[in-house]
């Protein structure tokens, strides 16, 4: 979440891309405009940005698991397996936090060896991928984050066909009472 304190730290985040040397000049140059955006513009309008983009329908949803299982009851022995995964590399979840979450999952990965973290990445790469059309789909510059990410997992970022979102209030929908 884009708040004060992630902000304050955007130009540490930034030199750490560019020290890193992960990713190619283009890339680097999309996350630098993205990175700007973020510090120049008001809080509370990156703010909402943030929840319009990422809270408001599924094609963007952070929570991997959203993309996979959707609402069915395998979502829960999916995050039980994930959080036993985390739990033997000795990451531990935080009180509120969910294992499919994406930056939970960047975290566990930051935390493995490089041909690990690489193909962990991969093992997901289809979700990104997905995450990555719909960003494209809504124009938001943070799809520059997921292209990146499949980079880091030797994927070509690419659009991919994703159905059509309802809107959110026929989703949310009641059936009509008799």
């Amino acid at each position: 979440y884009p708040d004060a304190e992630l902000r304050a730290h955007l130009p540490e985040l930034q030199a750490a891309l560019h020290d890193e040397r992960a990713l190619g000049a283009a890339r680097l140059a999309e996350l630098d405009a993205l990175i700007s955006r973020l510090a120049n513009r008001r809080s509370l309008d990156v703010e909402a940005d943030h929840v319009e983009l990422f809270d408001r329908g599924r094609g963007t949803a952070l929570h991997l698991f959203e993309h996979v299982h959707g609402d069915s009851r395998d979502r829960g022995p999916a995050m039980v397996d994930l959080c036993q995964t985390y739990e033997a590399a000795g990451l531990y979840l935080g009180a509120g936090e969910l294992p499919d979450h994406l930056t939970v999952v960047l975290q566990y990965a930051s935390t493995q060896p490089p041909a690990q973290a690489k193909a962990f990445l991969g093992e997901i790469a289809h979700i990104l991928q997905v995450i990555f059309s719909a960003l494209l789909r809504r124009e938001a510059a943070h799809a520059c984050v997921l292209a990146a990410l499949l980079d880091l997992a030797g994927e070509k970022a690419q659009a991919v066909k994703i159905p059509d979102e309802p809107a959110i209030d026929d989703s949310w929908e009641e059936p009509m009472a008799f």
